[in-house]
């Protein structure tokens, strides 16, 4: 201890008294800040961490809804070719009718049409059938 300077006296002086409060509260308000600026940046965090997945989330969503947009469009692309051969074709079609002749009745030639009824017996064919075909040799004799 120092001769001049008694521990009643360094404990009661103000100027003493008023640094250690002020460096309580210094610290105090040094760790509330600190305690804030954690729970911020963990807030943060985790926010960051929540819209990262919403966001894979609707990416996955537009991709899946981008794949269907392509296969209407290939769709629609397909319909537009055959659209446009049928029109096509049907165009033909008419303008065909215009270089086609329309027929009149003397146009027309008529043929005389012939009726001639088969009067043999199927026996007798199938005899005929048998003798020329042993006269060209078709059935064999002998063995």
């Amino acid at each position: 201890m120092n001769i001049n300077k008694n521990e009643n006296s360094l404990k009661n002086s103000p100027y003493i008294a008023n640094k250690i409060t002020s460096k309580k509260i210094k610290l105090f308000n040094l760790e509330f800040i600190h305690r804030i600026f954690d729970s911020v940046n963990i807030s943060l965090l985790i926010l960051i961490f929540i819209l990262s997945f919403l966001s894979f989330n609707s990416q996955r969503k537009w991709t899946s809804i981008y794949k269907n947009l392509a296969k209407t469009r290939s769709y629609n692309n397909n319909l537009i070719d055959y659209i446009s051969k049928t029109e096509e074709f049907y165009i033909n079609e008419i303008e065909s009718l215009n270089t086609f002749k329309k027929t009149t009745p003397k146009d027309l030639i008529y043929l005389e049409k012939q009726i001639t009824k088969n009067k043999k017996n199927n026996l007798n064919k199938t005899i005929k059938f048998i003798k020329d075909g042993l006269k060209d040799s078709k059935f064999q004799k002998g063995y």
